[in-house]
C-alpha cells in the first residue's frame, strides 16, 4: 500500500510553504498531502486539537502515513502521531523542533517571549511572521517575490497565547523512526539534540524555508530520511 507524506507547516505561516515539496513528491510517484493549519487559531485556546484535527481530515483514511513537520510544527508532531495511530511510520522534522520524550512543551521558550510580547498588539494578537524581520531577512529566505507575496498572504496573525499553550507529548511517540532534516542556524543546538538521541541528521544548507528555495533537494532529503534502511 502507498505511503502518503504528511506535510504540516508551522501555524505561524501557511500551507504553500510545502506545496512545491508536495508536488515534487507527486512527480515522482509518491502521494502527498498538506493540511491548511491557518485557521487553528479561532475560537481561542486549546489550539493543539485543532492541529490535531485539521491533520487528520486531510490524511487519507487507510494506508501508512510519514510525519513531515517544519518549525514550531514539530511540537505538535507526538499529538498529531497519537491521533493517527499506528499508520504513521516515520516523522521526520525539517528545520523542526524536537519535542522531549514526554510531558507538555509549548511552541515557545520562556527566553523568546519578551520579543512576543513587544510584538503583539493592544488584543494580543501578533503581526504576520514575516513581519517579525527585517525585509532584508525576509528577501532572503524567499527570494522569488511572487514566493514571498504570496507566502505572506496567507499567513495569520495568531494570538500570543498560540506560543504559550501547552502542548501534551504522549510517552512512546518516538519508537518510529525520527530524523532531522536541519538546514542551518538558529538549528543548531536542534541538529546535536537529535544526533544524541540517535536520529539520522541531514545537513541541507540555507534559510529556514529553504524548502520553497530547492524543492527538489528538500524531498531528496526527505526520501532518504523516511526510508528504514
Amino acid at each position: 500500500m502507498q505511503t502518503t507524506f504528511v506535510l504540516v507547516h508551522s501555524p505561524s505561516v501557511g500551507p504553500s510553504t510545502w506545496a512545491p515539496v508536495a508536488e515534487s513528491l507527486e512527480r515522482r510517484g509518491h502521494a502527498a498531502v498538506v493540511p491548511d493549519l491557518t485557521g487553528v487559531s479561532a475560537g481561542g485556546p486549546p489550539y493543539w486539537h485543532k492541529v490535531v484535527a485539521a491533520v487528520r481530515a486531510a490524511a487519507p483514511s487507510d494506508g501508512p502515513l510519514v510525519l513531515v513537520a517544519h518549525s514550531n510544527a514539530g511540537f505538535f508532531v507526538p499529538a498529531i502521531k497519537e491521533g493517527l495511530g499506528e499508520r504513521v511510520v516515520a516523522c521526520v522534522f525539517a528545520d523542526a523542533h524536537i519535542p522531549p520524550g514526554e510531558g507538555m512543551v509549548t511552541t515557545a521558550e520562556e527566553a523568546f517571549l519578551p520579543f512576543l510580547h513587544d510584538l503583539a498588539g493592544p488584543d494580543g494578537v501578533l503581526p504576520r511572521w514575516t513581519d517579525w524581520w527585517d525585509e532584508e531577512d525576509v528577501v532572503a529566505m524567499l527570494p522569488d517575490p511572487a514566493v514571498r507575496i504570496r507566502v505572506a498572504a496567507e499567513q495569520p496573525r495568531l494570538p500570543l497565547d498560540y506560543y504559550t499553550q501547552p502542548i501534551p507529548v504522549p510517552a512512546g511517540w518516538d519508537t518510529v523512526r525520527c530524523s532531522l532534516l536541519w538546514y542551518g542556524p538558529p538549528y543548531d543546538a536542534v541538529a546535536e539534540e537529535a544526533a544524541r538521541r540517535g536520529w539520522p541528521v541531514t545537513r541541507l544548507p540555507g534559510t529556514h524555508l529553504h524548502q520553497l528555495v530547492d524543492p527538489e533537494g528538500v524531498t531528496d532529503a526527505l526520501l532518504k530520511l523516511s526510508r528504514k534502511s
